[in-house]
């Protein structure tokens, strides 16, 4: 019993925070995510820690998730990768340079104008991320933020945000994997058209 109170508590924060965040930027999210489709511009996604794994995963959703038919080789796909998933070169660059890097060393390589690069932080306060967006600004590609806490350093350098304004990392990143699912779910819809 005391097992399932515990549960219900957590399910009822989780819905407080849900219902406290701030979407005013998520229309111009999602469009600029769709004019990214249509342009064949990149979609970069990064972040650490439990924010790697919602990383990968939006990556994964963009990429399979927002597709109407899976086998039609005419319909348009998205460009989209997820630099926490090269483990091999995010050591090198973390063993060669630092691991503050690891992001903005893979970008240099890859990132043009018009592209698009997400940075996951719970806290906005990663410097892995916060180099890779700097970056990213200097070389014209839009950057959004899905953000917690107070948003950090990452809420003023980025263009388009999402903060889930609570002190806690399981309910930050449990937000941040809702967000991204209710994203490819709405792109999914709006590509329909």
């Amino acid at each position: 019993m005391v097992n399932t109170e515990l549960a219900k508590e957590y399910l009822d924060q989780f819905k407080g925070t849900l219902e406290s965040m701030d979407l005013k930027d998520l229309d111009s999210i999602i469009d600029s995510l769709i004019n990214a489709h249509k342009e064949g511009k990149q979609v970069f996604v990064m972040g650490n820690g439990g924010s790697a794994a919602t990383s990968s995963h939006f990556a994964c959703d963009l990429s399979k998730g927002t597709l109407q038919n899976l086998n039609d080789p005419e319909e348009k796909r998205f460009k989209v990768i997820a630099l926490t998933d090269n483990v091999p070169l995010i050591t090198a660059y973390s063993n060669d340079i630092s691991y503050e890097q690891v992001f903005s060393q893979q970008l240099k390589n890859l990132v043009n104008p018009g592209d698009i690069v997400i940075g996951i932080s719970a806290s906005g306060n990663s410097q892995n991320i916060i180099n890779a967006i700097n970056l990213a600004k200097e070389n014209k590609a839009i950057t959004i933020g899905l953000l917690g806490f107070n948003g950090g350093k990452l809420k003023e350098l980025v263009n388009l945000k999402i903060l889930v304004n609570k002190d806690d990392y399981g309910m930050v990143e449990d937000s941040h994997s809702a967000l991204q699912h209710m994203m490819c779910s709405i792109i999914r819809e709006k590509l329909k058209k």
